[in-house]
């Protein structure tokens, strides 16, 4: 039996949202999965701002968080009781854990008419589970900013995910260069992040507090280019 446990579903209200799903459709859910080998390098404050606008240009989304203090799901009550929000206009937020989530994904994709699966792992890169969930991605996401600490956990973390390429040759391994000064150059990011076996992202996220006071429910515009170079890639 399924573990995983619903926390609020729906998506934001688009006037302009086309008509997108259908039986072939259902089959080209891609999964995104945003991993580290430690916390604190914007995995959650990335996943929330993706999903929040691929719901907002008219994609059916459903974001997953493995951690299971499910932080997502108590902000979003909050804006909801806020707000005034009907969480069935929402877009959908489940709560798993990284030991199941892999082994899940199949009956999701089954089950909903979804464009993107969105993944906030909580685990590590050493752990048998989060190797599970890199090959059932159509995408990786290893945010990072430049300090030598985040550096080097990226290099480590990009090595620990190489070798379910060669499970999944699908699989795109991509870097998203995160908390960037607003004066450093794209130069000096590609320079910095040169020698990783991934996809470096021809984008940065600024380090600004539009993205850390993130919303579940509204996107944040500037995010915009962000997703999609991200979604350019699938």
């Amino acid at each position: 039996m399924i573990s995983l446990v619903k926390l609020s579903s729906g998506y934001l209200h688009n006037p302009c949202r086309m008509p997108i799903f259908s039986k072939t459709y259902q089959l080209m859910t891609k999964v995104i999965s945003f991993i580290s080998r430690k916390g604190g390098t914007g995995k959650t404050t990335n996943a929330i701002n993706l999903a929040t606008m691929l719901n907002n240009l008219g994609h059916k989304v459903c974001l997953i968080e493995t951690d299971t203090n499910y932080t997502l799901n108590t902000l979003r009550k909050m804006e909801v009781f806020k707000t005034g929000a009907k969480e069935d206009t929402l877009f959908e937020i489940l709560g798993s854990e990284d030991k199941n989530i892999a082994d899940e994904l199949p009956k999701i994709k089954k089950n909903n008419k979804l464009d993107y699966i969105i993944v906030d792992s909580a685990g590590k890169t050493t752990d048998e589970s989060i190797k599970k969930l890199a090959i059932a991605s159509d995408a990786v996401i290893v945010p990072t900013s430049l300090t030598q600490n985040d550096m080097l956990v990226t290099y480590q973390t990009v090595t620990d995910l190489v070798p379910a390429r060669d499970i999944n040759e699908n699989l795109e391994i991509m870097v998203l260069p995160n908390r960037i000064h607003s004066l450093t150059g794209s130069h000096t990011i590609k320079d910095a992040l040169d020698n990783l076996d991934a996809h470096i992202l021809n984008v940065k996220v600024p380090q600004r507090n539009l993205f850390v006071n993130f919303s579940t429910i509204m996107p944040e515009k500037a995010y915009l280019e962000v997703a999609k170079n991200i979604i350019g890639r699938l």
